[in-house]
């Protein structure tokens, strides 16, 4: 048999077990995926505040409307009763029944010029 030569200066050297060799690219990597993640997180948490704050002021207008309009019933109710009690007739029942108040005769008036 015919003795084949074999070249070993084409062979890797062999790595250490358990050593990675981190190179000053993977480090760059390695920031810039961490900054990224942290922009992420950052805005992810500022979507959802800005989303709680939404529902959260959304309720708030419902709750001042619905009393906004019962402020308005209420302005209604009142103004009605006012008139009601503002109405000549029912000021004159009073002044003669309660008050004991009468029209003033001829001679109870006098005409100042």
């Amino acid at each position: 048999m015919a003795q084949a030569r074999t070249d070993y200066t084409k062979v890797a050297a062999p790595r250490a077990l358990g050593g990675m060799v981190v190179t000053p690219h993977r480090i760059d990597l390695f920031k810039y995926l961490m900054i990224c993640m942290v922009v992420f997180t950052i805005v992810s948490v500022f979507h959802v505040w800005s989303r709680f704050k939404l529902v959260d002021l959304n309720l708030q207008m419902s709750d001042i409307s619905r009393q906004l309009s019962e402020a308005g019933q209420e302005h209604k109710r009142l103004k009605l009763e006012a008139a009601s009690l503002k109405a000549p007739a029912r000021i004159e029942a009073i002044a003669k029944n309660e008050l004991g108040m009468a029209l003033p005769t001829e001679q109870q008036v006098i005409h100042v010029k």
